[in-house]
């Protein structure tokens, strides 16, 4: 049984009286928990206030999978507290690390005492915000942690296929340029006139414009490349397709064929195919260059998204294209887009810039189109729309997606609220959002929501400063 010696050992009770510290005594229930033993689940719903006599327990809570430690109580001391006063579940696991005696004091009997002492109360609810910021100030950090992870995971993906096809062009380049340059030489040693000379140059140059502005769409380009494929053939040349293609993609047409190509009919070396080679594998190089360019501009672009949407050489605020930072979130998230959601933008190319902290809006971006992709499930519409009006620029984010139930609409920014299971959500990217709008930008944030279309409205100052706002 709890003794009175017991209790006043405890800061808050000990604002109690004699009389109520009995009560207390006679009203806990007991608890024993072995090393290891799980007193509650996060998720779990409140039971009420633990009073930790002996032993030491561990608090964990669920991020992306893993069961990351964020504190211990060890005895004497109490805890459980938040869930019965918030209404909320259980927002850590609490597991044993040694043998542990606790007491339980029901939620009535806990907020009885509350109403009865004003000093009581006042003292447990500093503890019970002290915590609720340690806890706050933890999960930002994961959650900042995880976002990043994630748009690494994203990062890597979208550069992994420019990565790969820049390093496949370039490990195939020094072949085909060794070949192209015995091909010279063998045609060097023939002594053939200049004209001659300049017609297949003038093919190459030629297929290398076709090439690198896409001359030829890709009908035209099928058609030309079973006629160059037929013709190749007839000529006798062994594994015609694989000259067909590159030829067709360099624009290359079969009348000048015909006439390049005749005075070699009848030549008994290799000189007879040796042109058709050489300019199927200058076109086949410069594809490669292109599109080892392509994917070399892919991945500047990438990295460039990300410096931007970090800030990293920039201050702390700054004029700010709400233009370039939407899209550079929407390319960290083409990972997610790209399998079934449709992207529309519809910006007022006159907004302005703003001056802003550029990092925090990014974070408003990400939160923001993080949950649309959820809420659609990976198919649907994504609207993203801007537009101002007297001193504001109104940022509209609107998904397809399922809907916010309207009993839980009123709690959606509420702290450590969240209707994603263990694990998945924290509650905090909505009250992020909200901070980062309303408190660090003075702006105005809004949302209505219905089945099939969820609308988040961002309404930010135009003009105003906000040096020193830090709330």
């Amino acid at each position: 049984m709890l003794c009175i010696e017991e209790l006043i050992n405890l800061e808050p009770f000990q604002q109690l009286s004699k009389e109520q510290l009995e009560w207390v005594c006679d009203r806990a229930g007991t608890v024993e928990l072995r090393a290891s033993e799980v007193l509650a689940h996060e998720g779990d719903p409140g039971r009420g206030l633990f009073i930790l006599a002996k032993g030491k327990m561990n608090l964990t809570r669920r991020s992306q999978g893993v069961e990351i430690p964020i504190g211990q109580h060890e005895a004497p001391s109490f805890f459980g507290e938040i869930p019965v006063l918030t209404d909320e579940p259980v927002p850590v696991t609490m597991r044993a690390l040694t043998d542990c005696n606790l007491y339980e004091v029901k939620p009535e009997d806990f907020r009885k005492l509350l109403h009865e002492c004003r000093d009581f109360e006042r003292m447990v609810f500093r503890i019970m915000e002290r915590r609720l910021r340690g806890l706050e100030s933890f999960i930002r950090g994961r959650e900042k942690m995880a976002a990043l992870g994630t748009l690494a995971a994203g990062l890597a993906h979208e550069l992994n296929n420019p990565a790969s096809a820049l390093v496949r062009t370039l490990g195939e380049m020094p072949a085909a340029i060794l070949e192209l340059q015995r091909m010279n030489l063998v045609y060097g040693q023939r002594n053939v006139e200049e004209a001659h000379t300049q017609e297949w140059l003038r093919l190459r140059d030629q297929g290398y414009d076709a090439i690198l502005n896409n001359r030829l769409d890709p009908v035209t380009l099928s058609d030309r490349e079973a006629v160059l494929l037929e013709w190749l053939e007839d000529y006798g040349v062994k594994q015609a397709w694989k000259l067909a293609e590159p030829l067709a993609e360099g624009g290359i047409e079969v009348k000048s064929l015909n006439q390049i190509m005749e005075r070699w009919r009848n030549d008994n070396t290799e000189l007879r195919e040796m042109g058709l080679h050489w300019l199927s594998l200058s076109f086949e190089v410069m594809s490669m260059i292109k599109h080892g360019l392509r994917g070399a501009e892919r991945i500047s672009e990438l990295v460039q998204s990300m410096k931007s949407y970090s800030y990293l050489d920039q201050g702390i605020q700054q004029e700010v294209n709400i233009h370039q930072g939407l899209e550079d979130t929407l390319r960290l998230f083409a990972h997610k887009l790209k399998c079934g959601i449709q992207v529309q933008r519809n910006y007022d190319q006159q907004l302005p810039q703003i001056l802003a902290y550029g990092s925090e809006l990014n974070q408003v971006w990400t939160n923001l189109i993080d949950n649309a992709i959820d809420a659609m499930d990976g198919i649907g519409v994504l609207e993203i729309r801007t537009w101002h009006c007297d001193r504001f620029a109104h940022i509209d984010i609107i998904d397809s997606g399922s809907g916010i139930p309207p009993e839980i609409q009123t709690r959606i920014f509420e702290p450590f609220f969240t209707t994603k299971s263990v694990g998945r959500g924290s509650g905090l990217g909505l009250e992020t959002v909200r901070r980062i709008v309303e408190n660090r930008h003075h702006g105005m944030l809004s949302f209505e929501s219905h089945s099939g279309r969820t609308c988040f409205t961002i309404c930010l100052p135009l003009t105003e400063s906000f040096e020193g706002s830090t709330s």
